[in-house]
């Protein structure tokens, strides 16, 4: 299993540690020779001098025949170039990091798919994710984004009292855009089946539509709970992507940035956030912005040691729940001796995307959900395969609910008379024990 790496900075240095950890074959790219001599010191990987837009080094890294190109140089735009290039050359998949949300933002151009890479992954959005479950912790306790970010894979707990409960599932009238794809309780989970039913105190995983799972989330509580308060500390692309994130949960959002020019553009671009201009590392002023009154105050600035000053003040001052992104692993002992709750590393979570990504076959993405009993897959159906061979209803697929597909440029919920097709990308609920089966399912027949 051959990987390519775009880029030897301190993201493509704490990829290239993952991977061989995990014993897969690593190419790094750079042009800094400098910057290879050092991880040459440090990991058993082969080094390539060079610029990762070009083909010459490309081929030497050995892009006609690797399994995943990672283009994670600090520029987007050498990213989307360098990946679209491999792609060409024959690597199976290739990925490119980009910073700018610009390109993630198809509403205006579809740069992934103009330069046919298979994923452009935002280190920051990933970043934002993972703190977004924390923050939702109590009440939600997954957050997946799928197909583009078209597709987003939420668990909630089922509330005694709930007039949804001990109803079979077919007859519960859900949003037309949402499955309900597992049922977890003690007893183990269930891939959920038209007869099923949901009893309190059940853990239900939810797939579609952000908006119409969010709906759908109201059937299993007795009453709506409170707003919290949230207060992200940073308005950087991190503290950005979370308050769109949970801007139209059930928090009430206050961003705070130091930059005046950038409260401006947060202003511009988040609907019911408030944004305020406060300098985090003087007390006077989070005390201004009511930083005690929080339920939850997250510290996502660009200065570790700034997340984790806000953070010990925003807690004297009364705050209940402290989150920090804090990237030096250094720091992880002594986080807790001082409030901080839960700490979020960028590296970590980049490398937990990348780890789902290294495995022959058509999994794009896997990512595991139930602590661990199921998994959802991002699949890319190919010609001859089973999955395309018949309507959904005619089709066995024992544990294994497909739950969304991408054609073109639509993502929908299927139906049991709906067809795959090859080129749909699929998303996949499967329970860990019926892996292999499922997997059956999308591998090409000669």
């Amino acid at each position: 299993m051959n990987v390519i790496i775009l880029g030897a900075g301190t993201v493509g240095t704490s990829i290239a540690e993952v991977l061989c950890a995990n014993n897969v074959n690593v190419a790094l790219v750079d042009n800094s020779r400098r910057a290879l001599d050092d991880v040459e010191d440090q990991l058993d990987v082969q080094t390539v001098f060079g610029s990762a837009c070009d083909a010459t080094t490309l081929f030497q890294a050995g892009a006609s025949s690797a399994l995943l190109c990672l283009a994670v140089t600090d520029r987007d735009e050498v990213n989307l170039v360098g990946a679209s290039i491999a792609k060409a050359m024959g690597t199976s998949r290739s990925v490119a990091r980009v910073v700018s949300p610009t390109f993630r933002d198809v509403s205006t151009f579809d740069y992934q798919r103009h330069f046919m890479v298979d994923r452009l992954l935002s280190l920051e959005h990933l970043t934002a994710l993972e703190l977004a479950k924390a923050v939702r912790a109590r009440r939600l306790f997954a957050v997946e984004n799928f197909a583009r970010g078209g597709i987003e894979v939420q668990e909630v707990a089922a509330e005694p009292g709930s007039k949804r409960l001990n109803v079979p599932l077919k007859d519960l009238k859900l949003p037309r855009g949402v499955r309900i794809g597992l049922i977890s309780n003690t007893q183990g989970t269930i891939i959920a089946g038209a007869d099923d039913f949901v009893q309190a105190g059940d853990h239900v995983t939810l797939i579609g539509t952000r908006a119409e799972v969010e709906e759908a989330k109201r059937l299993f509580e007795h009453k709506p709970p409170p707003n919290r308060n949230v207060i992200i500390a940073g308005g950087g692309e991190i503290g950005f992507h979370l308050a769109l994130l949970l801007e139209h949960g059930r928090f009430n959002v206050v961003l705070l940035e130091s930059d005046e020019t950038r409260c401006e553009f947060l202003a511009r671009r988040l609907e019911i956030t408030t944004v305020l201009h406060a300098d985090t590392r003087r007390r006077s002023e989070m005390e201004e912005a009511r930083v005690g009154k929080a339920d939850i105050f997250v510290a996502t600035t660009g200065r570790d040691e700034d997340n984790i000053i806000c953070g010990v003040e925003a807690k004297e001052l009364g705050a209940t729940r402290i989150l920090a992104v804090v990237r030096r692993p250094d720091y992880a002992n002594v986080l807790g001796k001082l409030g901080i709750d839960s700490a979020i590393s960028p590296r970590e979570v980049m490398a937990k995307q990348i780890l789902g990504m290294v495995e022959p076959g058509p999994i794009r993405i896997r990512s595991e959900i139930a602590g661990g009993d199921a998994e959802v897959w991002e699949i890319e159906v190919a010609e001859n395969t089973p999955i395309t061979q018949a309507a959904l209803k005619d089709i066995q697929t024992p544990q294994t609910l497909i739950a969304a597909i991408e054609r073109e440029d639509f993502v929908r919920v299927p139906g049991a008379d709906d067809h795959i097709r090859p080129g749909d990308t699929a998303i996949v609920l499967v329970q860990r024990d019926s892996r292999e089966s499922a997997l059956e399912l999308f591998v090409p027949t000669n």
